[in-house]
């Protein structure tokens, strides 16, 4: 497989053999349109046997759109082919505010959360930056004009796993002007040593810590990690976090039925966001076939209702995709298990 020239910025773009000897405009050239997603037909402004002697070398894109499921609220769900034929899935949520791209940073996960489709097959292997680059030039593509503003980091894969690729991405994405790290979240399991090596490095995303349980030993029933990584040094992690970024930490908490909605885990979950600046974003648990059920409207609105009389700042998330199958993970298996062998395109043009 041939590298893939949008896993460079535009410095290391300067310094590879087969454009070195071109005036620094052209690395200007060449960077501009490989973070627009063009491809080296596209790039109308360079030499042909520039972007000949390119082509013979490397690769421009790192992601196309193979299928689309389209939601009745106007979601749209990605399934992205990579260069070497592996999948991952993004979905493309609209907002008064704007587009939001959630973008996958690994193929498959080896985090093993019960309740997430994207990981039951394990880790197959990370993301480049590039490819990462690739699903957000792809969806742009489609969008025209109404290109995406945000970008959350919450597909398929754990973003801190995958730590240099991913802050490569970051960085790439601020630095280029395509979106702002104030315009990016990321979503972790707590892996609390990256958490605090974003805070040194320097990072102001959105922090989003995936909890899901305030009690160790009823967070390990459904998510492995908590083995390791316990409750109390994840919010640690997260004081540290918000007291270098300066940045309000969002907890994310799928409510399940009969497992973490009681008035016990209220209160902790208060008690644990008391004291810094934190945000508890309730979710609608999308099925996944995974055993867990979810809470109904209004047993989500007592929960809420029970945190916001304790003094948490708290919301239910609004569940945007649901008639697409909109958890990570769902498009990929079902369009793997089908075998589809129709034309791989958008198909709902």
């Amino acid at each position: 497989m041939k590298p893939l020239l949008t896993d460079y910025d535009e410095r290391e773009l300067a310094d590879l053999p087969v454009i070195c000897d071109q005036p620094p405009y052209r690395v200007r050239q060449l960077h501009k349109w490989l973070i627009s997603g063009a491809d080296f037909d596209e790039m109308t402004d360079l030499p042909k046997q520039l972007r000949a002697r390119l082509e013979e070398t490397y690769s421009a894109t790192g992601a196309r759109i193979i299928k689309v499921a389209r939601s009745s609220d106007g979601t749209e769900k990605y399934l992205y082919s990579l260069n070497d034929g592996s999948l991952v899935e993004g979905v493309l949520m609209t907002y008064k505010y704007g587009r939001t791209l959630c973008v996958s940073t690994q193929v498959g996960c080896r985090m093993g959360c019960a309740f997430c489709a994207s990981g039951r097959d394990g880790l197959f292997r990370n993301l480049s930056c590039g490819e990462m680059l690739g699903e957000l030039t792809a969806a742009n593509a489609r969008a025209g004009d109404k290109r995406v503003g945000n970008v959350v980091l919450m597909g398929s894969g754990e973003p801190l796993d995958n730590y240099e690729n991913v802050t490569k991405f970051i960085r790439r994405l601020s630095e280029s002007g395509i979106v702002g790290q104030r315009s990016v979240s990321l979503s972790t399991c707590g892996l609390t040593d990256k958490v605090r090596a974003l805070a040194d490095d320097g990072f102001s995303v959105t922090l989003c810590l995936s909890l899901h349980s305030p009690f160790d030993d009823r967070r390990v029933k459904i998510m492995p990690t908590a083995r390791r990584y316990k409750v109390a040094d994840i919010m640690d992690a997260a004081r540290y976090y918000f007291n270098a970024s300066g940045r309000r930490v969002i907890v994310e908490y799928a409510m399940m039925r009969g497992f973490n909605t009681r008035d016990e885990d209220a209160r902790e979950l208060r008690r644990l966001t008391a004291d810094f600046p934190c945000h508890i974003n309730l979710i609608p648990l999308n099925d996944t076939d995974s055993g867990l059920k979810g809470v109904t409207t209004k047993e989500a609105h007592a929960f809420l209702d029970r945190l916001t009389a304790l003094g948490a700042s708290a919301t239910i998330r609004r569940s945007l995709g649901e008639d697409i199958e909109g958890a990570c993970g769902q498009l990929k298996r079902r369009y793997t298990e089908n075998s589809l062998t129709e034309d791989k395109t958008d198909h709902n043009d």
